[in-house]
């Protein structure tokens, strides 16, 4: 009986220590401020001195702002992560706004430290998100304006808007630094670049095929 006790609590310490190590560090005070003056590196940010604080470390301005669509995609991310917002250190949130223009796509990315929940607030925008292998399933929905929808993190996921007018969708994620990787840049358009060879044959087309598209990035 006793052992069996002793596994019980073994479990469920395991399954403690997996959920504290699976996310962003968790506060041990009122807040942590990114000290931008520090040379110490850690994985997060220092804090600086909380006597230094100010109420700007913890506002940003600029998501009324539209943003600008006019590239390849036909979409903008205005994020607001630890980046613009010191304040955010260590609280494992963040947001963003996705503008699309008419037929613009947030392209196929994943966010491999944060899960996302997307809420559309004006327009129409068809998502999706694709599961892990074996299954690769996609999930995918058409959105309306109030319309919510969760990405799961580390999933590929994308959005696209199908309409013929603008629309806006605002993010927010469970991390305050939730890393973005974009499928197509990363695999196209990596420094020094991927070997022609090694690509052609994961997608199963000719080295000219991949030189074309690698020129696109």
């Amino acid at each position: 009986m006793a052992f069996r006790a002793f596994l019980l609590a073994a479990a469920i310490m395991a399954l403690s220590c997996f959920h504290a190590i699976a996310s962003d560090p968790s506060l041990l005070q009122d807040f942590c401020v990114v000290d931008k003056m520090s040379t110490v590196r850690v994985n997060g940010f220092p804090c600086k001195d909380a006597k230094d604080v100010v109420a700007e470390d913890f506002f940003f301005s600029g998501l009324h702002l539209v943003g600008n669509t006019t590239n390849k995609q036909g979409s903008a991310v205005t994020p607001v992560n630890v980046a613009q917002i010191a304040g955010l250190n260590t609280m494992g949130i963040s947001l963003a706004r996705i503008d699309y223009a008419p037929y613009g796509l947030n392209p196929p990315h994943t966010h491999p430290r944060g899960t996302e929940i997307l809420t559309v607030l004006e327009g129409s925008l068809y998502v999706g998100f694709v599961t892990s292998n074996p299954d690769n399933k996609l999930f995918k929905k058409v959105l309306n304006k109030g319309d919510v929808f969760v990405f799961p993190q580390g999933l590929i996921h994308f959005q696209f808007n199908y309409g013929t007018n603008n629309a806006v969708a605002l993010a927010a994620l469970s991390s305050q630094n939730p890393g973005v990787i974009t499928v197509a840049n990363t695999v196209f358009g990596s420094e020094p670049s991927i070997s022609d060879d090694i690509l052609a044959k994961a997608f199963q087309v000719d080295k000219n095929t991949i030189d074309r598209i690698q020129a696109q990035f």
